[in-house]
Formats: C-alpha cells, sequence, structure tokens
C-alpha cells in the first residue's frame, strides 16, 4: 500500500521536494507511461489542496495526420475535453510555445478553453523529453490566483523528473 500523504505544516518549497521524492518512488521501476501518469495524476490531486482537476494531455498526431495536437491523458476530475488544437486554451499554449502557463483568472485569457465551469485559475507546465514537448501537466482549480511563481517552479521540476517515465 502506498501512503504519501504530505505533512500539512510544510512549506512549499519542502511540499515539492516530498512531491518530487513520491513521484520517483511511485515511478522508478515502471515502464509504462500511461500507469505512471495515472499515479502521477493522484499524487498530485493528494499533494495540493484546491483542485479540481490534475493531470495530463499528451503529445499526439492529429487524426487527419496534419501535425500535432493534445490528447486526454490519465487525469483526476470532471469529464474533460480530449483533444485539444496547439496553441488554444491554456494547455494548448503551454505545448506550442513550450512555456509555463501560469493563469490567475481563466476567464481572462484569450480562448480559455472551459472543460469545468468551475475552473477559475490554471497552472500547464510542458513536460519536455530531448528538447521536445511530449506531454503537459495541467492544473485546474475553482479558486482564482491559486497557483504562485512557487507552485510553478514546483511542477516544472516534477516534469523534468518523471520525463522519461511517460
Amino acid at each position: 500500500m502506498y501512503d504519501f500523504r504530505p505533512d500539512p505544516a510544510l512549506g512549499t518549497p519542502a511540499l515539492y521536494r516530498e512531491l518530487i521524492a513520491a513521484a520517483e518512488a511511485l515511478t522508478a521501476d515502471e515502464p509504462d507511461p500511461v500507469a505512471n501518469m495515472a499515479n502521477l495524476a493522484a499524487l498530485l490531486w493528494e499533494f495540493l489542496p484546491d483542485l479540481n482537476w490534475a493531470g495530463f494531455y499528451r503529445m499526439a498526431p492529429r487524426r487527419d495526420g496534419a501535425g500535432a495536437e493534445l490528447v486526454l491523458g490519465p487525469f483526476i476530475g470532471r469529464p474533460a475535453c480530449i483533444r485539444i488544437a496547439l496553441g488554444s486554451g491554456v494547455c494548448g499554449t503551454a505545448a506550442a510555445s513550450g512555456a509555463t502557463q501560469l493563469v490567475a483568472d481563466v476567464h481572462a485569457f484569450p480562448g480559455h478553453i472551459a472543460c469545468d465551469a468551475a475552473s477559475r485559475s490554471e497552472l500547464v507546465v510542458p513536460v519536455r523529453r530531448a528538447g521536445q514537448v511530449v506531454a503537459v501537466i495541467d492544473l485546474d482549480s475553482p479558486r482564482l490566483a491559486r497557483f504562485t511563481p512557487e507552485d510553478a517552479a514546483g511542477i516544472e521540476a516534477l516534469a523534468e523528473a518523471i520525463a522519461a517515465r511517460i
């Protein structure tokens, strides 16, 4: 049995160090990327308060064969958009630009895709392997300005740590 619940008294940097250690422990010996993303989504849900969605979108070929798009991966939360065009919404912007998107108010983000009307803020971090974006980690919160630059740095460190395992 796994029990990776963090100490609620941890400060943000320590919380992310514990999250990364738990992620590495869970994924170290598992070669299946879907299994690893599923456990990582559960860890994010367990470690981070005030979320209403936590999970992955994977880079995949478009159905028409003309380039790539994001396709829904393992997650925890309400049903979500299955395919997102690169450059569209917060996730598509993160994937296309390769840059973290820290959005205090999703309703102020041009082209925001509302999969869950309860989402108010969002953090999306690209996962890179060999310099290429292979997925994004997507976190949504029903609270405005839920995510901080410290959260962005922590999820970026997680993305780097698990990139080879997803």
